[in-house]
C-alpha cells in the first residue's frame, strides 16, 4: 500500500529532527572537547609556574564542577536527583563505576601533563577511540563501518607520529607520561560507554548523569588529596602561594569551562551521536590543547605534532560528513 501525503510528512519531519538532533550533537561534542583543550593548557600553566600537585588540581575541578552541576539540578532539576536516589542498587552501581573512571580520567591526563605537555597528553587520549570502537564493535558483533575505520586509522596514524616523531623505532615519550596517558584512554573509553551502556542518559538525562559521576568523582578526588596532604605530598606551599591570576586559571579555566562546562557539553554530545562518533569528535582535544600551549605557553611542537594534527582533522572531517543520519 502507498504511503499517504501525511505519513510521507511524517517521516520527512522525523527525518528532519533526527538530522538536528545529530548536528546539535557534534556541536556539543566538539566544543565540549575543546574547552578539554583549554583546560589543558590551563594544568599545564599551574604546573609549570605554581608547583600544584595534579591530584590538587583535579580536587579543586571536580568540587566547584560539582558545585554548579548540582547548584543546576537543585534550582531545575530537583525531580531527577530524587529520581537517582530512589534507583535500584545496580543502576547507583553503574553510577559509581561512572564517576569513579571520571576520576582516574582527570587524575592520569593531569598525570600525563605533569610528565609531557597538554597537547601530547590529549592526542594519547585519543586511544580511547580504539577501547571504544574495538568494545562497540564487539558486543554488537559487527565491524566498524566505513567511515568510522577510515578515521581510526586517521587517529592512530597522528597518535604514533606524535609518540614517535616520525622515528618508529624510538618513544619520544617518558616512560610514565606513556603510562599515565595510556590509563586515561582507558578511563575514558570507560566514563563514555558506561552511560550509554547502562542506559543512564536514556532515563535520566546526559546532565543529571554527568552530575552524579562528578559528585563521585569530588569525593574520590578529595579523599585522595587528604591522604596525599597527611603524608607531606600535597605541597601546601605552592597552594599557599597562588596569586590571583593562578586561582583564576584553577576556578575559570581548568574548573568551570575545562570541566563543568566541557563534561557536560561533550556527554550531551555523546547521547545523542553515540558512543564511537562522540570519542571520534573528541580528536578536536588534543588540537585545541596544542593550539593553546603553542599560543598561550609558547610549547614548541615539530612537523610531525602538527602532521598529527592534521590527521585528526581529516578524522573529524570523515565522522562528521560520512557519518551522519540520512
Amino acid at each position: 500500500m502507498a504511503k499517504t501525503d501525511a505519513q510521507l510528512a511524517d517521516g520527512q519531519a522525523a527525518n528532519a529532527a533526527r538530522r538536528r538532533t545529530f548536528w546539535v550533537g557534534i556541536v556539543c561534542a566538539l566544543a565540549g572537547a575543546g574547552l578539554w583543550g583549554v583546560s589543558g593548557a590551563c594544568a599545564q600553566h599551574l604546573f609549570s609556574h605554581y608547583g600544584i600537585t595534579p591530584m590538587f588540581a583535579t580536587a579543586v575541578r571536580s568540587l566547584v564542577a560539582t558545585l554548579f552541576f548540582f547548584g543546576v539540578m537543585a534550582t531545575r532539576r530537583r525531580y531527577m536527583l530524587e529520581l537517582i536516589w530512589k534507583s535500584e542498587p545496580r543502576v547507583k552501581l553503574f553510577f559509581l563505576v561512572f564517576g569513579a573512571a571520571l576520576f582516574v580520567d582527570q587524575f592520569a591526563y593531569a598525570m600525563t601533563i605533569a610528565f609531557t605537555n597538554a597537547g601530547t597528553a590529549t592526542v594519547l587520549q585519543m586511544l580511547s577511540t580504539v577501547f571504544v570502537m574495538l568494545f562497540t564493535c564487539v558486543m554488537g558483533r559487527h565491524l566498524p563501518k566505513g567511515n568510522e575505520f577510515v578515521g581510526l586509522i586517521c587517529a592512530f596514524a597522528a597518535t604514533v607520529l606524535i609518540a614517535t616523531q616520525g622515528d618508529l623505532g624510538t618513544l619520544v615519550l617518558p616512560a610514565a607520561g606513556l603510562f599515565w596517558g595510556l590509563l586515561n584512554a582507558v578511563c575514558v573509553a570507560i566514563y563514555v560507554l558506561t552511560p550509554r551502556a547502562a542506559g543512564l542518559f536514556d532515563r535520566f538525562g546526559s546532565f543529571a548523569a554527568t552530575s552524579v559521576g562528578m559528585l563521585v568523582t569530588c569525593v574520590c578526588s578529595g579523599i585522595a588529596y587528604a591522604i596525599q596532604f597527611a603524608m607531606g605530598a600535597g605541597a601546601p606551599q605552592a597552594v599557599a602561594s597562588m596569586d590571583v591570576f593562578g586561582w583564576l586559571v584553577l576556578i575559570g579555566g581548568l574548573a568551570f569551562l575545562g570541566t563543568f562546562v566541557s563534561f557536560g557539553l561533550y556527554l550531551r554530545g555523546v547521547a545523542f551521536v553515540g558512543s564511537v562518533t562522540g570519542s571520534l569528535l573528541g580528536a578536536v582535544e588534543p588540537i585545541s590543547a596544542s593550539v593553546c600551549a603553542c599560543v598561550f605557553l609558547g610549547t614548541a611542537f615539530s612537523g610531525f605534532d602538527w602532521a598529527g594534527l592534521v590527521l585528526m582533522l581529516a578524522m573529524l572531517a570523515l565522522v562528521t560528513l560520512a557519518g551522519k543520519p540520512r
